[in-house]
């Protein structure tokens, strides 16, 4: 069945009274396997017609021997017989009445009457009956159904995946699609249609089909709000599968090495970051260092008479260490160095007194006393 093409296969369902639709590569598979059951189904109604057909030769069988028997013996007393009398008044009434009459038919016409093999096939209405027999047949038809939806879902929800052949908006299939689509499978009417849709949504299992409506991520409830039909499981072929592995394989690679280069290049620049704040902290406790030598050194000069005032402009300090292209460069050094001085040198004041009528912030060198409290 492999081997049949695309319209050989058309004309085997046609032979057996099968319209089939389109037949594409998402369709022929699920077209084999109706053609399969159709045959299966043509094989048991031949049986049957031949089963039927040879009862009434075996049945007619031993009466043609009676029949024989009975003439053969009516050969034999004939001479023997007189000639019949008149018929009696009473018997001509008997006698008058056509023997084709269907009250003189004998009491075995009407046991051997049988159905015809045509008859046994016939469908059973159960849409509204509630017996054992029709509620299985139902339930069968039901599951049909349901099969053949999901065989639709997972093979379009496939091509989607694998290269989208047929250009495929999205793996949600619009609901009157698949319902054309089952309709001309199955032959089944919209009524059954939504009624598989129904035990869908009440039944708690998972048949693999997903119903959404509008907002996708919201819960549909009923049927009228289903809009399209997804499948859970796309059924994909093997080549397909192989590359998906693949190109998952490759992009877990790639993603572990870009997470590794980022973690080296995020420790290298944290260990950047280290050593440039360990050469700021150099470079503030060398500031440090300066300052206290020119504060102390102004306050030497004063001393000596050699500078006006004992305290000298923070500014000035700052102009006189630091040369004005590298000001902006080291003023995270500098403000460092000012703030480390303020709170942790104590020979050092921070003042504010008025020079050449402005106010400014100075340093003023402390000396300690020569003499501790003890000896005073």
């Amino acid at each position: 069945m492999a081997g049949l093409s695309d319209l050989e296969l058309r004309r085997e369902l046609q032979a057996l009274g099968f319209q089939p639709g389109p037949i594409t590569d998402t369709t022929r598979d699920v077209y084999r396997n109706k053609l399969r059951r159709l045959r299966g189904e043509a094989r048991l109604r031949d049986e049957e017609r031949l089963r039927e057909e040879a009862r009434p030769r075996e049945e007619a069988q031993p009466r043609g021997e009676e029949r024989l028997r009975e003439e053969a013996r009516l050969r034999e007393d004939a001479p023997l017989r007189a000639r019949p009398a008149a018929a009696s008044p009473r018997a001509e009434p008997w006698l008058s009445q056509p023997a084709s009459g269907s009250a003189y038919a004998t009491p075995g016409a009407y046991g051997d009457i049988r159905p015809s093999a045509a008859s046994w096939l016939l469908p059973v209405d159960c849409e509204r009956k509630t017996d054992e027999f029709c509620q299985a047949k139902q339930k069968a038809a039901l599951l049909e159904l349901l099969h053949e939806l999901y065989n639709f879902l997972a093979i379009q929800a496939g091509n989607f995946e694998c290269g989208n052949p047929e250009n495929l908006k999205s793996k949600c299939i619009p609901v009157m699609e698949a319902q054309e689509y089952i309709a001309n499978v199955t032959s089944s009417s919209s009524a059954k249609f939504e009624a598989a849709l129904t035990w869908i949504l009440s039944s708690n299992k998972d048949v693999g089909i997903w119903l959404k409506g509008e907002d996708q991520s919201e819960l549909v409830t009923t049927v009228d709000k289903v809009v399209c039909l997804e499948s859970a499981r796309p059924r994909m072929g093997v080549g397909c599968r192989l590359s998906r592995a693949l190109l998952t394989a490759v992009t877990n690679v790639l993603i572990f090495f870009w997470c590794l280069a980022f973690l080296w290049g995020l420790l290298i620049l944290l260990k950047y970051r280290w050593r440039k704040l360990e050469e700021e902290e150099q470079a503030m406790y060398e500031m440090v260092k300066k300052i206290i030598d020119v504060v102390q050194d102004h306050y030497v000069d004063w001393e000596q008479d050699m500078e006006r005032y004992p305290y000298v402009g923070i500014l000035h300090v700052r102009d006189s260490l630091i040369p004005p292209q590298s000001r902006r460069r080291m003023k995270r050094v500098w403000d460092r160095a000012v703030e480390f001085l303020a709170s942790n040198e104590s020979r050092i004041q921070t003042e504010s007194h008025r020079v050449a009528g402005e106010d400014m912030l100075v340093w003023r060198w402390t000396k300690p006393s020569s003499f501790s409290d003890s000896e005073r």
